[in-house]
Order: structure tokens, then C-alpha cells, then sequence
């Protein structure tokens, strides 16, 4: 089975809401997808949050999310936020989140 690894990097709204509707439509075909939620992106997690936006909040529940940089979200002043999500902080690359375990695992890297 194919593996997808979405890492987000733009705090663009509109932009990022392709790289989540892809996620979903990959999802959905089944093919094993992830997303993770690194440099200006995670300004976005609060605010998919406060909204409840309804695709944002359909791949969360389903576990698609890996994770958010916890570095970024420090220096974005959205950690408190963030971490009141549930979402995994991920730190594994110098405090930043980094693709190395899902290249490990097969995962093709798409870095929007």
C-alpha cells in the first residue's frame, strides 16, 4: 500500500485547506496517509480548531494528523494552544518535527 506523508509548512489558510482535503481524499481511497503541521502552519491549528472546520476535524478524528512542530509552535506563540488540541508535539529534529521515522517507514514526503 502506498504511504503519504504531508508536511505542511504554509501559514496560508486557503492554501493549506487543499493539502487538508487531499489528505482526506487520500484517506478515502485508501491509500495510508499522514500530516504534520510544521513551520508557519502551525499557526493554523488554533484557528481550524476555534472554527471546528468540518475537514480539518474530519482527518483528526480519524488519526491522520502525526503531529505539530513543537519548536514552531514555541516561536509562533501557539504552544498553549496547540497543546490543548490533543495533537502529538513532535521534536525529534533539533525541536522541530522532522520526516526521518516516516521516510523509515516508507512514506513518500510531500512538503506543501
Amino acid at each position: 500500500m502506498k504511504k503519504v506523508l504531508f508536511y505542511g509548512m504554509s501559514g496560508e489558510k486557503r492554501c493549506f485547506m487543499h493539502v487538508l482535503l487531499n489528505v482526506a481524499q487520500l484517506h478515502e481511497n485508501g491509500v495510508e496517509v499522514k500530516l504534520i503541521f510544521e513551520g508557519a502552519s502551525v499557526k493554523l491549528v488554533p484557528v481550524f480548531e476555534e472554527e471546528n472546520n468540518p475537514v480539518y476535524r474530519k482527518i483528526k478524528d480519524a488519526g491522520l494528523i502525526a503531529g505539530v512542530c513543537l519548536a514552531c509552535s514555541k516561536m509562533m506563540e501557539v504552544y498553549e494552544a496547540v497543546g490543548k488540541t490533543g495533537l502529538p508535539l513532535l521534536s525529534d529534529m533539533n525541536a522541530h518535527a522532522g520526516v526521518l521515522p516516516f521516510v523509515k517507514e516508507g512514506y513518500e514526503v510531500i512538503s506543501i
